[in-house]
């Protein structure tokens, strides 16, 4: 801030120089002196004034700029230190993204390994179903063709049988005489008596 106000005063001091040099260059003599006096008295008011304001700049920013910028020095070292913070939260979060992502194809292998290997055992389990159902069939469909067989040859039997005793009964027609059938009735009413 020092600086600042020794700055501002040599530029006070060298624009006046300046001003002073250029009024010296001008015109005519009697009338320049009285204008000069003049001029010099409201110049020396203008110099004044402006030492005045430059002085009281220099003295309200030497006081309140060592503390705005040492406020502005701690916000930025506060946001620097979250910034850091920040950083490394991002690289925590980022490493631990790697390490999922390595991870994820060893899950992913692991995962594909577990559904294959369910659905080997969903297929023999269905296998299993499917011969315990085709055995069940199996043995009703033999049952069926064991009850169908006797029945068959219950059928069979007795309709042999009715053949047997029409083709008897056909015989015994044809063998039997009116004479027979005397002869046969006698002998039965002799066994009866």
């Amino acid at each position: 801030m020092k600086r600042l106000v020794r700055l501002a005063l040599l530029l006070a001091v060298l624009v006046s120089f300046g001003l002073a040099q250029e009024e010296k260059k001008g015109g005519d003599a009697e009338h320049a002196a009285a204008h000069e006096a003049e001029h010099a008295k409201l110049q020396m008011w203008k110099w004044a004034n402006f030492l005045l304001l430059a002085g009281a700049l220099g003295y309200v920013i030497g006081k309140n700029a060592p503390k705005f910028f040492a406020a502005r020095s701690q916000q930025i070292g506060k946001d620097m230190a979250e910034a850091q913070q920040e950083r490394k939260a991002a690289e925590e979060r980022a490493a631990a993204v790697d390490l999922r992502l390595a991870n994820l194809e060893a899950e992913i292998a692991s995962l594909r390994a577990r559904s294959q290997q369910e659905a080997e055992a969903e297929t023999q389990r269905l296998a299993q179903h499917t011969a315990a159902e085709i055995a069940k069939i199996q043995a009703r469909a033999e049952q069926e063709i064991v009850s169908a067989g006797k029945s068959a040859r219950l059928e069979l039997k007795r309709h042999a049988a009715e053949l047997a005793i029409g083709l008897a009964e056909q015989k015994i027609r044809t063998r039997l005489t009116p004479e027979t059938q005397d002869a046969l009735v006698r002998g039965f009413v002799r066994d009866l008596k």
